[in-house]
Parts: structure tokens; sequence; C-alpha cells
């Protein structure tokens, strides 16, 4: 999908001396060139909230690492614009701009449009006695896990309302194509395209082995029940929030309604973040 780009919003990671020193100097840019944009960063009380007044937007330049670009995606992925990020991490796996080269990309993203890749993203829903007591997002992946103790937890795994597994083990995730380079494939689960519109759920250090990585079609609803009764029980939300399970908990997993769009900068840039980072290797 081509996408062309005449209104830009900017977040920046906050308290962070180089995103704001991006910051400033791209909003000088687009100011010199006459482009409407919008600038924040990104807390709580940023223009982040839900009732952002001057949208809509063709493009969101993210300044910061894959957790700002992760954080935001999910608070303004009902803005349906496509995200950009400008790597000030340590990682950049998913913002894919070096510091010194968000300027030339700018310049021709204003010029032709951006190609625009849709990826997905889980709902969830937390029930307990049969009502949602809390609900969110995850660009990333979804942990099901134990606590502080060194113990194996017991979880029942339903995809569509069938029973699949009931095991032991140290947790489990279920990851996006864009989350499964992260802690899913660290545990063993596979490493999907992020333009496939499937989903995996892998197990942590299952007990005999008896629960392999799965793959659903996104159009599954995947139901992960507490059936522990002692220890701690958390589930989190892709590596930045916490909630607290109990004894019969379940949370309930399925496709977004909305999609995350991220700017396609093609086929290579992709497989480049997989052999820069490890993930294949070339003789």
């Amino acid at each position: 999908m081509h996408q062309a780009v005449e209104k830009i919003l900017i977040v920046a990671k906050p308290n962070d001396a180089e995103a704001a020193s991006v910051r400033s100097a791209m909003t000088a840019f687009l100011a010199g060139r006459g482009v409407e944009f919008d600038a924040c960063e990104h807390r709580p009380d940023s223009c982040l909230e839900e009732d952002l007044p001057s949208g809509p937007y063709d493009l969101v330049m993210v300044l910061g690492g894959d957790g700002t670009f992760i954080g935001t995606a999910r608070r303004l992925l009902h803005l349906r614009a496509p995200f950009m990020g400008v790597n000030l991490g340590r990682v950049g796996f998913l913002a894919q701009l070096r510091p010194d080269g968000w300027l030339p990309w700018l310049e021709t993203a204003l010029a032709d449009g951006v190609e625009v890749e849709e990826r997905l993203v889980l709902a969830y829903d937390v029930v307990r006695n049969g009502r949602p007591i809390h609900s969110g997002l995850a660009v990333n992946d979804l942990v099901v896990s134990r606590g502080e103790l060194a113990r194996l937890i017991r979880l029942g795994v339903e995809a569509d309302g069938v029973a699949i597994s009931s095991m032991r083990a140290d947790g489990l995730i279920v990851s996006t194509p864009t989350g499964s380079s992260a802690y899913g494939v660290s545990a063993g689960g596979p490493l999907l395209h992020t333009g496939l519109k499937v989903f995996c759920a892998t197990p942590v250090c299952p007990f005999l082995n008896g629960f392999k990585p799965m793959v659903f079609p996104q159009e599954t609803e995947v139901v992960v029940r507490v059936e522990e009764r002692g220890g701690e029980v958390y589930l989190t939300e892709d590596g930045q929030s916490v909630t607290g399970l109990r004894h019969g908990d379940e949370v309930a997993i399925r496709r977004a309604e909305a999609p995350l769009h991220v700017v396609d900068l093609g086929p290579g840039a992709y497989y480049d973040k997989l052999k820069k980072h490890g993930f294949l290797t070339e003789r």
C-alpha cells in the first residue's frame, strides 16, 4: 500500500538528550519545508492520549529504541498511520533508521511517499470468574509466566474452544510475527515473517517437552488458563506492563481489529535485520 506524506506526528523518548536533539533538528527541517507536523514525548501526559485533536497523520516518526516504538505503536494504533522509527536504543530491530539517516530518508518520503506494510497485533482480555477485568494490546508478545520462585506452573491452552494442552512449564509466550524474533525465538519458537497473518504459542522450558511451539491462523482465539493453585503467575504485555493472575483466570487472546502499519523498506531490509542480529548467517 502506498501512502503520500503530508502531515507528520513526531514522538520522542522522554528525558533523552539524543531524542531531544533529533526532535529539534527534525521539527526545524519540517518547518523549513512548510510541512504540517505535531511533536510530543512518549509519556502519559503527552499528546499520545486517545483524543488527539489535530490528526489524522500520514506518518508517525518515533525517536527512541524498540521499547519506545512498541509503546507508542500500542497507544496510537487507532490512528492507522504508518510508523517509522529512528533508532536511539541498543537493538534497533523495529526502529529502522540510524540517527544520521533520517534526513535523506524523510526528504525522499516527502517527495515520493512511502510503502506501508500491515502487521498483525494481538488483543487480549483477562477473564476472572467469567468477567473481563483487564484488556490490552500486544505488538510483540504476551507472556504468562511464573513468579520469582523457580517452580513450574500448570497452564491449560485452548484454541477456538478446543482444549489442546494442559502443561507444566516456566510459562507460555504468544507472539506476533513482529515479536517472534524476540523472546519467542529465544525459547525455541519459530521465526515468523512479519508479513504473515498468524501468531505463535511457544512454551518456556516445558516439563517432559509436552507442548511444541504452535502457529495459529489469525482468526483463532487462544485461551490460556491458569491451572496452578499455588505460587505467583503473571501476564506480561510486550515486556512493559505486568498483571497478576490467580488460579482459574483466563487470558483470551485474538487478533486486534486494527493492524499495525509500518513503513516498508522492501524485502531486503527485513533480511538484512535478521543477518545483522545473527538470525541468518552467510558463508
